[in-house]
């Protein structure tokens, strides 16, 4: 089951200072807090000197136990900005079981107000933190911070990444033994690398046993303020073998200069474009329309629809990550316009739903999710319903275009409209992009984002993916209608008016190929509005509306079978079959066989009605793979949305 976020108890001193009600201990020390942060933490781990020798496009990784008030984040940053390669990057990759509640970490973060350039934004941000990988980006995706949400032993397992620097900043061992175990030492070794630096502020001997028994030299050294002695130290143990089967193992990084061709400029190619180039690529996006975001990722308003699962699948901790990440996004778009926080209400329209509200309500936490009774989903919603239901108030409606847009605006992007491509060919380590008749474009990198069409290329010719289409409804609003102040979804949605209209959606159409509105899905989204609210439909008086009139737009999405997305790495499907026969045999076989990598060749599909929320985390996670950085997610959720997972079913079925 998954465990409801809680929250930092704190107690603030006469001074201002935070204190732990759940450790009885102290966020940092009174006098000396950034001061003891750069002796024990930036300067025993030489960071200033490791900073300035990153080259250009290189990444240093940190990884940290327990970041508390995010005072270790704010340090590294700053010592970052001053001293590395304006085109290096940094990565921070801190665990907390307790994070802070928004306005405790302002109060927090203001007690440096000399570190406002880097407190401000990370506060900007800050919302939509629940359990699991929670990312964001600073500075241009120049800085990179995923915070693993959870306890400690559940979260850093999950982790995929190579850490160049680990901070050991939990609370003291005595208040909080649970973050000084063998099990979490051996986390660090698994995660290190021949040179990785540790420090930490305690000397406690068990600890440094432990450190020296999982592969790290550890030396004391002089402490600053009230400690005595503090401890660093490095790696020197052996690599740890990666565990994962060969057909989910990374592929190795592209040599040569980073450039990618991005097929397709909807939700999943502009996020994936963004996110190559905060990472230095250089990408061309190639789009078939005259424009981006003209198919699914094209309607009025989107909705963030979290549907989850009270047992923590895969698809239920990529959709926790994936609001949080596209939640932080929109956070630097224009509200009320392109999108807009006024939250989600899931009516509980029948006993079956009811029952999968109440389970879901004791899994999550309020700020999440919350159950609401009739009246009170009324005085949410400013409209009669015919239940109560759960209610997202984090949630809301997005322009997608807008989002598309804003992803597109990076000065490493460029978007060459009418460009279809139909051919792909590998010629001298190149992936060339051809219309037919003429090359467009070519580069080391290719992304495959254009929904269910990338079936046309014979690499993702195996993939089951489905077309649905989907017709939305543009209703103008009246004075009454722009009552409604959330959005309502039972077996549709509607959503308070952008640009003084409501969208109501979607139909769903498995046959039709044809992408002209009808006036009889027009007639069905109106009996959705219907099933809704009776009140809303009367107030936008649906009755009288002539079916034959109303304006909207139909477009397919794109669906797996199993609900996850298709993100990743693609392999040969002749040489995958070759190399893994044996699989049809016995399925515990694991052969040691390289994957038959299509080097450079990704893809980014199959995000259903949930693009909104899985998207941008996907292009995160294909820039991950392709730059050799850690993953924004689990690894076996990584792993359940690889591509080769159908390829890998198919031969256990003996098909």
């Amino acid at each position: 089951m998954s465990t409801p976020l809680q929250h930092a108890q704190i107690d603030w001193d006469d001074q201002g200072r935070p204190h732990s009600r759940q450790y009885d201990d102290v966020y940092f020390s009174k006098n000396e807090g950034t001061d003891e942060t750069r002796h024990v933490f930036l300067e025993q781990t030489r960071l200033a000197q490791r900073f300035a020798e990153l080259e250009p496009q290189a990444c240093l990784v940190i990884g940290e136990t327990g970041f508390g008030t995010g005072m270790n984040f704010f340090c590294a940053w700053q010592l970052f900005a001053e001293t590395a390669d304006p085109d290096a990057r940094l990565h921070f990759i801190s665990v907390e079981k307790y994070p802070l509640a928004h306005d405790d970490m302002a109060r927090a973060a203001r007690l440096w107000p000399q570190m406002a350039g880097f407190t401000e934004p990370f506060l900007a941000q800050y919302v939509a933190v629940h359990p699991g990988f929670q990312q964001f980006s600073f500075d241009n995706g120049r800085v990179t911070l995923t915070l693993l949400i959870g306890d400690v032993l559940e979260q850093l397992p999950q982790l995929d990444a190579r850490i160049d620097v680990w901070f050991l900043d939990g609370f003291a061992p005595a208040k909080n033994p649970d973050m000084w175990t063998p099990e979490l030492f051996s986390q660090l070794a698994r995660l290190a690398h021949a040179g990785t630096a540790l420090a930490t502020f305690t000397t406690t001997g068990w600890v440094r046993r432990g450190l020296i028994e999982a592969g790290f030299a550890m030396k004391k050294i002089p402490g600053i303020g009230k400690k005595w002695e503090v401890m660093s130290g490095l790696y020197t143990g052996q690599p740890s073998a990666t565990d994962s089967a060969p057909w989910y193992a990374r592929p190795a990084p592209l040599a040569g200069p980073r450039q990618a061709l991005v097929i397709g400029a909807g939700l999943a190619g502009s996020a994936t474009a963004a996110s190559l180039a905060r990472r230095g690529w250089q990408v061309t996006v190639l789009e078939r329309h005259w424009a981006a975001a003209q198919e699914a990722s094209g309607n009025p308003q989107g909705v963030l629809y979290l549907k989850l699962s009270a047992h923590g699948t895969a698809l239920s901790q990529l959709i926790l990550s994936g609001f949080g990440y596209t939640r932080r996004q929109l956070e630097r778009l224009q509200r009320g316009e392109q999108w807009d926080a006024c939250g989600v209400l899931q009516l509980a329209f029948d006993g079956k739903e009811a029952e999968r509200q109440a389970k879901l309500a004791q899994a999550f936490d309020s700020g999440l999710l919350q159950a609401l009774e009739q009246a009170e989903a009324e005085a949410v919603a400013g409209v009669a319903l015919p239940a109560g239901g759960l209610y997202y108030p984090e949630g809301g409606w997005v322009h997608p275009p807008s989002l598309c847009q804003a992803q597109l605006q990076h000065p490493n992007i460029r978007v060459q409209p009418h460009q279809h491509v139909l051919q792909l060919r590998k010629v001298q380590g190149l992936w060339q992009a051809w219309d037919g008749e003429r090359e467009l474009a070519s580069a080391p990198l290719v992304v495959l984002a254009a929904a269910a069409d990338v079936r046309r290329f014979p690499a993702c010719s195996q993939l089951p993916l489905k077309r649905i289409r989907g017709q939305i409804t543009r209703l103008p609003a009246t004075c009454a209608s722009r009552a409604l102040r959330t959005v309502v979804c039972a077996d549709g949605y509607v959503a308070p008016p952008r640009q003084d209209e409501h969208t109501l959606g979607a139909s769903f159409d498995f046959s039709s190929d044809d992408l002209t509105p009808t006036v009889a899905e027009h007639q069905g989204n109106l009996r959705l509005l219907n099933g809704i609210s009776v009140d809303l439909a009367s107030r936008l008086g649906a009755d009288t509306l002539d079916p034959t009139q109303l304006q909207g737009r139909a477009a397919f999405r794109c669906t797996s079978p199993d609900y996850l997305p298709i993100v990743g790495p693609l392999a040969d499907p002749t040489l995958f079959a070759e190399a893994y026969a044996v699989l049809a045999k016995d399925a515990r076989q694991v052969p040691d066989v390289a994957c038959p990598w299509l080097d450079g060749l990704y893809v980014n599909s199959g995000h259903g009605s949930r693009g909104l929320i899985t998207a941008p985390l996907s292009g995160e996670l294909i820039a991950a793979w392709a730059s050799g950085e850690p993953l924004p997610l689990p690894r076996a959720v990584a792993e359940a949305c690889h591509p080769n997972r159908f390829m890998l079913r198919q031969l256990i079925r003996g098909k």
